[in-house]
């Protein structure tokens, strides 16, 4: 999370793009954040080709771990690939065409990816799925993984054979090395298409002679509601400390009032004869002028405050740069509903966010809904799933002042308009809530002129 500083979140909305052959220095604090996450392009279909990487922050020295101590730290970057570089992919959807099936799956960028451990230890292994289309399930052959940290947010320590990690996404789990000395398959598979693509690593004990043995751990089934289900059991640990000692439960998000809902529907659409991806019914374009510069400035004309409704609104989808317009401190629940027939993954920048419920068919205001929320301990992340026409349901507390993106972390789908951005505001100019614009920004569009 930026706090105070949407200023260095290296999207279109607050900076402006760097110019070829030069550099720009990011600079922010990472006080009160722990845990596991990633960096990567924003702009166009950049991160197709790469140019992400784990930004893992540990706990300070005098902060304990609220987990059993290990001995190793392993990141593992985890995605989808394509054969076609950015630009022919960019090409492809700017014709009007969507993106196939990746043609593959790769671990650390490669399809030989080996860990070679020591019996009886134990291994933190972080991964992300930085994929730009595809979930992902990750298993490790006889050994179970123990889930202790979401996102910067630590969770019940459950067991688990397998996990799903949706695009954006990171956990961290605990495997300790209780095996025959021999090599072992570290599996990815892809969750929801057809055929599925799985690529594997290698765990190999140290002194191991023996390859590792077919068949690969089984993965789950198919069927959407095994994943749903899977994910109810990521809960918060309530009495673990985060960045700092006071347990990660004494902020009770159960019993604030909700002060505004915001229903977002996603949709595939074709606009002006091509084809786009909205929600609520604008398919977002990036102006030349960043939102947190017009804004700052005053600039008029480059966006609409509130021009994205609270909920779908009738009538055809349109173009348009947006902002919700929402005030500092704020308890918001934002329910997004997939009317697709594929899986979603939503992520909020500047925040961690409750996940209060998932479900299926159409979110309605019916109060049984709500009764189906986790009020007490549900985790805490940044990047959210949701399941082919389904909901999903998150409470965020507005606390962090600034322009905000919102976004669909299946990149062909933000590419093509899906998403929205979020003004977290109030009148008071005070460097405890954000800080002032910094002396190295780049100016551009009509903030050129200001």
């Amino acid at each position: 999370m930026q706090r105070r500083t949407s200023w260095q979140d290296g999207v279109l909305g607050t900076n402006c793009p760097i110019p070829s052959h030069s550099n720009w220095t990011y600079k922010f604090q990472v006080k009160d954040q722990i845990g596991t996450f990633m960096y990567y392009p924003s702009t166009i279909m950049h991160r197709a080709s790469g140019g992400f990487g784990a930004f893992n922050i540990n706990q300070r020295s005098v902060i304990s771990i609220p987990y059993p101590a290990f001995d190793e730290d392993v990141t593992l970057l985890v995605g989808d690939w394509y054969i076609k570089g950015h630009k022919a992919l960019q090409k492809q959807l700017d014709s009007g065409l969507d993106l196939p099936l990746p043609d593959g799956l790769l671990i650390n960028g490669g399809s030989n990816f080996t860990l070679t451990g020591q019996k009886g230890k134990t291994y933190k292994f972080r991964v992300t799925n930085v994929g730009i289309s595809t979930s992902i399930n990750f298993r490790i052959q006889g050994h179970p993984m123990t889930l202790v940290e979401v996102e910067g947010c630590h969770t019940l320590q459950e067991v688990y054979e397998s996990i799903d990690i949706h695009a954006g996404q990171s956990i961290a789990v605990l495997v300790t090395l209780h095996g025959s000395v021999k090599d072992y398959f570290i599996v990815a598979s892809t969750r929801f298409t057809k055929p599925i693509l799985t690529t594997t690593g290698i765990l190999r004990y140290q002194g191991s002679q023996t390859p590792p043995s077919l068949p690969l751990p089984v993965a789950p089934t198919y069927h959407v509601h095994w994943s749903m289900k899977h994910a109810r059991t990521i809960r918060m640990n309530l009495t673990a400390n985060a960045a700092r000692p006071n347990p990660q439960g004494s902020f009770h998000y159960g019993a604030i009032k909700v002060v505004r809902t915001i229903l977002l529907a996603n949709e595939k659409v074709e606009i002006n004869d091509k084809l786009r991806y909205a929600v609520n019914g604008i398919s977002y374009v990036d102006p030349a002028t960043p939102l947190k510069l017009a804004d700052w400035f005053n600039i008029p004309g480059v966006f609409v405050l509130n021009g994205t409704k609270d909920a779908p609104p009738s009538g055809p989808p349109t173009l348009g740069a947006s902002a919700f317009g929402l005030t500092l401190h704020d308890f918001v629940e934002i329910v997004f509903q997939n009317t697709e027939k594929t899986i979603q993954s939503w992520h909020l920048d500047g925040y961690n966010f409750f996940v209060a419920g998932y479900g299926g068919g159409n979110w309605t205001t019916d109060v049984r809904r709500r009764k189906r929320y986790n009020l007490v301990d549900a985790v805490s992340r940044n990047t959210v799933q949701v399941y082919p026409k389904s909901w999903t349901s998150i409470l965020v507390s507005l606390d962090n002042k600034g322009m905000w993106n919102l976004r669909s972390q299946t990149w062909s789908k933000r590419y093509l308009g899906q998403e929205v951005y979020l003004r977290v505001w109030n009148d008071e100019k005070s460097l405890y809530t954000e800080t002032d614009i910094p002396p190295n920004a780049l100016f551009c569009g009509k903030a050129v002129q200001s």
